[in-house]
């Protein structure tokens, strides 16, 4: 039996993002409701707020989206914000956003309980921005120096993926290393104080903590040999109504990924320099050499899948899902959408 310290705040935490999803998201719902496309309509694209930094961000100030949207007669609705992909699956299925960005990793384990949603694109795993972060004065010098000590993971998704695929890889018995659940916007203060001894996470949180908490990586993606794509989710009504809609924005999203890529500098800190949402002149070194390996959106490709069908599989043998999710029902390919569904 593994062995698990469980944050009873989680799911309030994670109720209260659905909340938040639903309450900025309703009128957007309405509006959606009344511009459905018919007549000349413009359809609604309800996208989570891309915060400060990313070409999302600047596609939000500079109107770029909107008007890759408009050759398929729609517009977007920026509602709710970007977080973890369990909430945004949550609304997805109840149908107050339209479109989420997470890892395959959470996707499995939401498609195992209600899939309300199919995946459009995919991005090659990021070795070099996720991993198990511990801190520099940690006598943890290896994976298998994790045995009997704490490490933050967010459960069911990228986080709790990477700790158990270190684990396996180093031969490590899953009960001998105590996770303790937290959500990752929550986990930096635990981390910092000690109170855990290691955290497993991605780019969003990794980048301050390299750069501001005096931490390094025990292991990063790649060393752990990750799975873990980052993938769009739509939810399936909307893909089966509005196909057009949803190439277009894949388009978009494959086109300024590949900007981002070739210069992360001029994607950061879109709307401010200075407060809690901006990238400070210490982690912009960090962000930009992470920005430059990370891959672009590209269709899912039957290899992918393949890989994907990995994830699942590891999953399931680890417990984290009852059974196998077979992921394949649940994939768009991207290159067939064109003016009718698939």
């Amino acid at each position: 039996m593994r062995t698990a310290v469980r944050i009873a705040a989680t799911t309030a935490a994670l109720a209260g993002s659905v909340l938040a999803l639903t309450a900025c998201g309703s009128s957007a719902k309405d509006t959606a409701a009344s511009a459905d496309g018919k007549g000349g309509a413009e359809v609604v694209l309800r996208v989570p707020d891309p915060g400060n930094s990313g070409f999302l961000a600047k596609g939000k100030k500079d109107g770029s989206l909107d008007r890759a949207l408009a050759a398929a007669h729609a517009k977007v609705v920026w509602t709710g914000s970007a977080g973890p992909f369990a909430p945004a699956a949550q609304a997805l299925n109840a149908d107050q956003l339209d479109v989420a960005q997470g890892s395959i990793t959470s996707a499995v384990a939401a498609l195992a309980q209600k899939p309300g949603f199919k995946l459009f694109s995919q991005t090659a795993p990021d070795e070099a921005g996720e991993g198990i972060l511990v801190k520099n004065g940690s006598p943890i010098k290896e994976v298998k120096d994790l045995v009997g000590k704490k490490v933050a993971v967010s459960q069911g998704g990228t986080s709790e993926y990477l700790l158990l695929k270190a684990l396996e890889k180093n031969g490590i018995p899953v009960d001998k290393v105590e996770r303790v659940y937290l959500r990752a916007d929550q986990t930096s203060g635990v981390f910092n104080s000690g109170q855990v001894d290691a955290w497993a996470t991605w780019g969003t949180f990794s980048i301050p903590a390299l750069a501001n908490a005096d931490a390094r990586f025990l292991a990063n993606g790649k060393a752990v040999g990750s799975d873990n794509y980052a993938v769009w989710a739509v939810r399936s009504k909307f893909a089966e109504q509005h196909p057009e809609v949803v190439k277009a924005f894949y388009g978009y999203l494959h086109e300024n990924g590949a900007k981002e890529k070739a210069d992360p500098a001029a994607y950061l800190n879109v709307f401010t320099d200075a407060g809690p949402t901006a990238v400070t002149p210490a982690e912009k070194e960090i962000a930009v050499d992470f920005g430059r390996q990370r891959a672009v959106d590209a269709p899912i490709t039957d290899a992918d899948t393949a890989r994907f069908a990995v994830v699942a599989k590891f999953y399931a043998d680890q417990g984290v899902t009852k059974s196998q999710v077979d992921v394949k029902p649940y994939l768009i390919d991207i290159d067939s959408l064109a003016g009718g569904a698939k």
